[in-house]
Order: structure tokens, then sequence, then C-alpha cells
């Protein structure tokens, strides 16, 4: 996905069922005192979990996480697990951050940068275990990778949107919700909360199939094209990011489905040759949404498009389209969208 620089203000009223269960429940004592900490008296250390196609094994929960990004910092605060936490790094254009279920993870949470994450500011905040992902913080070409923290000794979980499947750079191993749901699954486990990991698990199963029933069927099915930025060439959504689930569970027919990639950019004809019905517009960064929705309706070869020719263009907020605890509510946001008179 684009690295992360993000957000405006949501575009669409984001409605959360889980703050209660996100935040709600106690945190299991840690007891950990350093990296070869012995295993916890209750006898669930240590654990051992698989993340992309990596089998990890914790003696012990961390206790001085740094996230990076919205959506992967949100996955924590869901689980209720800011006690857990150095800190977090994303840049200041959220929104509102207060009005979010897990606003208390914010309130109680050090805002680290506003920049790029980098081995200095994780070395800076004593962290044991960096949260990030490829592209979401983590870059070959940055020299901040998951071994270069190994080699200063500082762990790492890597989001699963981001896992890299074997061929080259590309990114997907799995269905982008299915993904998520691993994530609180495996951090679950990780931080000894299992308990709460399943019931957002769950509370996310019922908010998609909810939305499910009452998306378009067959025929009603609109082509839906997810539009992030550039204008030489659309950065957009293959397969294996959040999109793709998104559209499809909200009644869309996901006109980049074929990509075998996370997010990807493609041609412009390839979009014209594909002539989707609606086009989402991924609102986040120096770009606003109306600025992108205005070069979508005037630039030419997309003028006989169906979305633009028909003003069928919705916007949603990144954190509800990258990996995070936002995307079964986005699910339900764009089926309603879908469901509208025209879309």
């Amino acid at each position: 996905m684009p690295i992360p620089a993000r957000p405006a203000a949501l575009a669409l009223t984001l409605v959360l069922t889980l703050a209660a269960t996100g935040c709600g429940a106690e945190v299991s004592p840690d007891t950990r005192e350093g990296a070869g900490a012995a295993r916890t008296s209750d006898g669930h250390y240590p654990v051992t979990v698989e993340n992309c196609g990596e089998r990890r094994t914790f003696e012990s929960a961390p206790r001085r996480v740094v996230t990076n990004d919205v959506g992967i910092t949100e996955i924590m605060f869901a689980l209720g697990l800011e006690d857990h936490m150095a800190g977090y790094v994303m840049p200041d254009d959220k929104g509102d951050l207060t009005g979010v279920p897990w606003k208390d993870g914010y309130r109680k949470t050090a805002w680290l940068s506003k920049g790029r994450i980098n081995k200095e500011l994780v070395l800076d905040a004593r962290a044991d275990l960096v949260f990030a992902g490829w592209n979401y913080g983590f870059s070959e070409g940055e020299g901040f990778t998951p071994d270069a923290l190994r080699r200063v000794g500082v762990d790492s979980y890597l989001l699963s949107e981001s896992c890299r499947n074997g061929q080259g750079k590309a990114r997907g191993v799995m269905a982008p919700l299915d993904a998520l749901y691993t994530d609180l699954r495996n951090l679950g486990k990780i931080f000894d909360v299992e308990d709460r990991a399943d019931a957002l698990v769950t509370s996310f199963r019922e908010q998609v199939a909810e939305a499910q029933a009452k998306a378009p069927r067959g025929a009603d099915r609109p082509r839906v094209f997810l539009y992030d930025s550039g204008e030489d060439k659309p950065l957009t959504s293959g397969a294996y990011a959040g999109p793709h689930d998104i559209i499809t569970k909200a009644g869309g027919d996901h006109v980049m489905k074929d990509l075998e990639d996370s997010w990807t950019t493609v041609g412009w004809e390839t979009v014209v040759a594909r002539d989707p019905e609606v086009i989402v517009i991924n609102d986040y960064g120096d770009t606003t949404a109306e600025q992108k929705r205005r070069f979508l309706e005037s630039y030419p070869p997309l003028a006989n498009v169906s979305a633009v020719r028909n003003g069928r263009i919705v916007v949603l907020d990144y954190v509800d389209l990258v990996e995070s605890p936002r995307n079964p509510a986005a699910v339900g946001l764009l089926a309603e969208e879908l469901r509208r008179p025209g879309s």
C-alpha cells in the first residue's frame, strides 16, 4: 500500500460496535523482566505462532511494542494492549482520533513520531517488538527491516496483509479479512488475551455477515474500482489488499480481483477496459478526496467510464481500507452506498 502518509477526516460516518470489547477487558499481568524472562506461572508461555510463513516463539508477552501506522496501532488498541506499548508512529493527518472506539488507547499511548519509523526511534523507545509491515514501515530501501532489528535485539511482528508471497516484492498470502483475523488471533496468543481476540473476530464476522445479507447480488452487483492515488498510473488494490474483501462482501464486483498482489499500480487503459460502475476513493495524504474526485472527473481517458459518466464515486478513509479493525464496518458502509438508487 502507499508507504503510509495518510488519512484525512472520515468521509463516511463510521459506526463500530466494539468499543467495550476492545478496551474494556483487563490485560493479563505481564511478568517479563527482559528478553530472557522465565515462563509465567500459569503455563501459557512459551507460545508459537506463524507470521508470514515463519514460526515464531515468544517466551513472554512483549512489554514495549512500537507500532507503525494507524491500522496497525488500532489493532493493538482493539485488543486492549496499550499497556504493552512504548508508543506509535504515524503522521498527524488522521482525522478526529478522539471519535474512534479506541480513543482511550490514543490518550494513554505515546505518539513517538509524525515521520517515518526508523531504528534509532525504536532503540530510543527501548522497544522489545515492532509491529509494522512491508511498505507499512519496513523497507529494504530505508534499511529498516525485521533482520536489521533482530541484529540489535528487537523482535518484530509483520502485518499479515503485507506478507510477501515469494514473487519478488509482491504481497499477499491470504484473503484480506482473513489477514485481519489471523493477526488478531496471533496477537491474542502472544499477549495472552485469546478470549478477547476470539470475541473480536466473532463480532467482526457477524458484522460482515449482516452487511452481506443486505448487499447487492447477482446481476445487481456493480463493477467497482479502488482509486488510491496517482495520475500517470493509478495505485489500486489487488486481491490481497483490504479493499478486495470490502468491495466483494459489500456486494461489488472488484474489477482488479485478478491482480495477485496487495497494493499495486495498473495502467489507465486497464481501468477503461474494465469500465467500473463505481469508483471508491481512498482518502488520505496531501491530495484531498475532493481533489482526487476532480481529477477523475476531468481526466479525458476516463470520460466514458460508467462511474465517471454517472457520478458514482464513493469516498472511504485510508484506515477503513488498509488492514485494521475498521474493515468490517467499512463493508457495511460501502454496502449501503452500493444499495443507493443508481448505485
